[in-house]
């Protein structure tokens, strides 16, 4: 017990870190099983109190007798180390897995801290990273880990043990303000001083200072305060607290001319700093309370500056130390508790944007230039996204990372709610600005936290004929010009992707049809540096092909020619360019015509991007590995044995995952009443399934809660979207839908009901702008079928009726009327178009009691009947067909992919939107007409077959007046023109 703490210091410093890179200590800290002050540490360290002992030792003969016992010391410092450990364990019994981790970034030598830290965090229950760097590690070098730890979302809290001369304010204000256990960043400090104690961390050895003068009955009010050698955060925290306790506070440097004085009006002395040699100790009047703080848990040096002081107060050094390393793992438990309350699902606290509509209402882009949006880390803290999680792209637009879904994995999913539409006219119905308006309604006006998840669109329509695809008037994306063109650039990741196989193929059938079995397999393994050895996709290929072997050298004849030659049949390549533009003279082209090809040239084609198997991936995948793998599924052919080749085969795999590595995160933006937005993945309908990204839909469903709504879009109508929303993606994500929403417009059952033909960009006849009660009732039998195919699915129908200008009282009140005659659970006019989410309350309504109600849902069909069956029962029980019609092509391909092993797999029809059969000028419900499957083609990555429908086309081609006429740039302000 007579230990002096000179010696203790000696006995627990270890040799200085040599040079080089920082050693990362990751010290699992062992629980401690109790509360009592016995019992050794694991591995023979000594316990807490043990410690505190030694460390006793020193002062007990110094102690007046008015002072506190070592038992007493020791009871303040279990106290909050067993109030911690309490706190942690009932953080622990809702959440098993929890355990707050301390980051210490040490830059020298001295090691009695980590060890005190070390055996308080034992006892509490806390893990400790700690990394430890060179004495002479300078400014940049520490700040560069302190970013790191920042990033870091397993570790929450941050302390530095680094020398005086490195506390600059730039170092300090590098660490999060949440992750700043010690309260030094100027935010924890201002928080301080403005009087918001509970939402800052606090300095903890000022604290203790506070702490150890109210248990030793010391009362503070009134008392005069000298802070005397402290510096920066420690000096403005003792200041302020002595403050709210009614202490009248003074500080001083040692050199200071008036200390002298200072030191004699006094009450209580604080020694920041070890008292120089030359400041006579008969400067400090006797009965003068003490505390030293020179023992600086930052910098982790000593101050014994001086010899034992004789008065009748209180002298305190270790027990400040010992006491501030206890407070701060009460911050660490704080702050792993403020963590774990930010993962909890919560009413987000969202700013929403206020809407001033104008009448008329102006054009989109005017409306989206006359609001300011929020700036996109804003949003993203409101809806509970950490910092970490988002990557900003200018100023209203981030990439969320996928790490959030496995912060949110215990979290309860929100309801599920589908937007979908009836056939529609060639202008569209505003599924989107449905989807807009349900989820302004919901989150800005009846406070329900309630996320969008819409596609991105494709270049071709936003340049062609539809324009853009934000939404429209008052309820739409903003800024809808970002929206439209490029976004994040996720569409040109796909078309690099993409390209990069297509050219992958051809140059490998060149190869091969131009190189000995030797000379291609001493090109693809090449000897590099006197080294020679496969890839690791290489060995893949090696294992898929029964070859057991890893040493190229090994390998025989025969098996040289099966690894090498992929042996493509060139009249089987389904993988085609693509190019996100409408240009109809790239739908048949010939490649390989210049001479350095050597005479390969065959036929081929190019599709628009959007209709790339990879955004079917891209939409379909729910994890990075999960996109490598499908990526590398895809079948590009088939050799000349007819069996499958993959772009696993081909060795691009590792490649198009780094091309998409960044196009697999969720887009974020906002509505035009600042609620959020996730615009991710954009596949055509009528060409691919149609809808947005899985995981756009699992995030956004965990960060709503289990009451909020999850609202997203499938393309076209019902007979196409939906169907594929419900038998593909369903399937995909594993997700069940609460509620349909069934988009429909007076103009489009008008159409329906024998109206004249709608041509877009031609004025409308008379008969949309006008009332025509019998046109509507007519032309709601399209209306009643689509009902009618959601209910195959077992969800219930709520009925969105998108109001236009033109439409009259009588005509709303009778497709309403009728709607929920077929069945639909309510159908509700909506006005969201003119007045924004106000506008649909009502069906923001009816969707929470439609979604309350339990949900039935089914698939159509079972994945393990025969294709020809799965592609029957669409026809006949989706789209109304007597039967279908195979050509001989697609009986070949469906049997080509049976036989490959792929019959199992759900489909997706491609076939007009326009009408529920294959002809477009086929409108209500066609009936008794057969179903021609011109083609078959297959998405094995994407996990689905797809029939062709008659003459369906893969690249749109551009009318005779595009929209682009219609779009500009202000050169002087840069902004876009015409856009819709």
């Amino acid at each position: 017990m007579g230990t002096r703490l000179p010696l203790v210091l000696r006995q627990l410093r270890r040799p200085p870190h040599p040079p080089g890179p920082p050693l990362r200590l990751h010290v699992p800290c062992r629980a401690s099983g109790g509360g009592g002050g016995g019992g050794g540490g694991s591995g023979g360290r000594e316990d807490l109190l043990g410690q505190r002992r030694l460390l006793d030792g020193q002062t007990q003969s110094s102690r007046s007798p008015g002072g506190r016992t070592p038992a007493a010391r020791d009871s303040i410092v279990r106290e909050v180390i067993q109030n911690s450990k309490e706190v942690l364990s009932l953080l622990q019994e809702k959440n098993p897995a929890f355990k707050p981790v301390l980051a210490i970034i040490q830059a020298g030598d001295d090691n009695l801290m980590q060890e005190i830290n070390q055996n308080l965090a034992e006892e509490t229950g806390l893990n400790i990273t700690h990394i430890c760097l060179p004495p002479d590690s300078s400014e940049a070098e520490i700040i560069d880990e302190i970013l790191k730890i920042n990033e870091d979302t397993r570790v929450h809290g941050l302390a530095l043990q680094i020398s005086e001369n490195l506390f600059s304010n730039k170092v300090l204000n590098a660490l999060k303000p949440e992750k700043d256990v010690d309260g030094v960043t100027d935010i924890n400090l201002g928080k301080l001083v403005r009087g918001d104690a509970h939402e800052c961390f606090v300095s903890p050895v000022a604290k203790a200072v506070i702490e150890l003068l109210e248990k030793s009955g010391v009362n503070l009010d009134g008392k005069k305060i000298l802070v005397v050698g402290a510096h920066g955060s420690l000096e403005a925290a003792l200041q302020c607290l002595f403050q709210r306790k009614g202490s009248m506070t003074m500080s001083s440097q040692w050199k200071t001319p008036q200390l002298q004085r200072k030191l004699h009006e006094a009450d209580i002395v604080v020694l920041g700093s070890p008292k120089p040699e030359e400041i006579p100790l008969t400067w400090i009047q006797p009965g003068t309370t003490v505390l030293n703080c020179s023992h600086d848990f930052l910098s982790g040096k000593v101050g014994c500056g001086s010899p034992r002081i004789h008065f009748g107060g209180l002298i305190e050094d270790d027990d400040v130390s010992l006491l501030a390393a206890a407070l701060r793992i009460q911050n660490m438990v704080s702050s792993g508790r403020r963590w774990l309350r930010e993962q909890q699902h919560r009413r987000w606290r969202l700013h929403c944007l206020k809407l001033q509509p104008l009448s008329p209402v102006p054009s989109d882009i005017e409306i989206s230039r006359g609001q300011t949006p929020k700036a996109v880390d804003v949003l993203a803290k409101e809806i509970g996204l950490l910092a970490d999680e988002i990557e900003i792209y200018g100023k209203s637009k981030a990439k969320v990372r996928l790490s959030v879904l496995e912060r949110l994995k215990n979290q309860a999913d929100g309801k599920y709610v589908l937007v979908a539409g009836i056939t529609p006219t060639p202008l569209g119905e505003g599924k989107s600005t449905v989807t807009i308006g349900l989820v302004q309604a919901l989150t800005a006006h009846l406070n329900v936290n309630s996320f969008a998840c819409l596609r991105q669109p494709s270049q071709g329509p936003t340049f062609g004929v539809k324009g853009g695809a934000a939404g429209g008037g008052y309820a739409q994306v903003i800024p809808m010009e970002e929206f439209n063109l490029h976004l994040t650039g996720d569409i040109h990741a796909i078309t690099a992707a993409n390209n990069l196989l297509a050219a992958a193929i051809d140059t490998r059938i060149l190869h091969e049809n131009t190189q000995t079995d030797k000379a291609l397999y001493n090109r693809l393994v090449p000897l590099v540096n006197g080294v020679r050895e496969f890839s690791e996709i290489q060995l893949a290929r090696l294992k898929k092909l029964g070859i057991n072997k890893t040493d190229p050298s090994t390998l025989t004849e025969e098996e040289v020619s099966k690894f090498a030659r992929l042996d493509i049949n060139p009249s089987t390549i389904t993988w085609q360019r693509v190019l996100d533009t409408n240009d109809r003279f790239l739908r048949k082209i010939t490649i390989g015509q210049g001479n350095t090809e050597k005479g390969y040239s065959r036929q081929a084609q190019f599709d628009i991007a959007v209709a790339s198997e990879i955004m079917a991936v891209l939409a379909l995948t729910d994890s990075l590995a999960d996109m490598k793998a499908r990526l590398g599924r895809m079948v590009v052919a088939s050799d000349k044995s007819g069996q499958p080749v993959t772009a696993d085969d081909l060795g691009v795999t590792g490649a198009l995952t780094v091309l998409m590595k960044d196009a697999i995160k969720p887009n974020l933006m906002q509505t035009l009443e600042g609620t959020p937005v996730f615009v991710h993945a954009g596949p055509f309908a009528n060409i691919a399934h149609g809808n947005s990204s899985v995981l756009a839909d699992k995030i956004a469903l965990k960060l709503v809660g289990e009451e909020g709504f999850v609202v997203t879009e499938a393309g076209f109508g019902a007979d196409i979207g939906m169907e594929k929303f419900f038998n593909i993606k369903c399937r995909a994500s594993g997700l069940v839908p609460n509620v349909v929403v069934l988009v429909a417009t007076v103009r489009a059952l008008k159409m329906h009901g024998g109206g004249p033909s709608v041509t877009a960009g031609v004025p409308l006849k008379k008969e949309y702008t006008e009332e025509n009660i019998q046109l509507v009732a007519d032309g709601c039998c399209n209306l009643q079928k689509q009902i009618q195919i959601a209910q195959l699915f077992g969800v219930p129908v709520v009925v969105a009726l998108n109001v236009f200008k033109t439409d009259t009282r009588a005509e709303v009140d009778l497709v309403c009327e009728l709607a929920k005659r077929a069945g639909a659970f309510d159908a509700v006019p909506c006005y969201h178009w003119s007045v924004g989410g106000k506008g649909s309350v009502d069906l923001a309504r009816a969707v929470r009691e439609a979604a309350s109600k339990r949900s039935r849902f089914q698939f159509l069909y079972d994945v393990q009947l025969p294709v020809v069956d799965k592609i029957r029962t669409i026809a006949q029980a989706v789209y109304g067909a007597k039967d279908i019609e195979l050509s001989p092509e697609a009986q070949a391909k469906i049997d080509r992919y049976t036989q490959q092993g792929f019959g199992n797999l759900p489909i997706c029809m491609a076939k007009t939107h326009l009408s529920l059969s294959h002809q477009p000028d086929k409108k209500g419900v066609p009936r008794d007409f057969i179903l021609p499957i011109s083609d078959v083609r297959a998405s094995i990555g994407a996990g689905f077959i797809y029939p062709l429908v008659g003459t369906m086309s893969t690249m749109p081609g551009l009318p005779t007046r595009p929209c682009f006429y219609d779009i500009d740039l202000d050169t002087k302000t840069e902004q876009v023109k015409g856009l819709f």
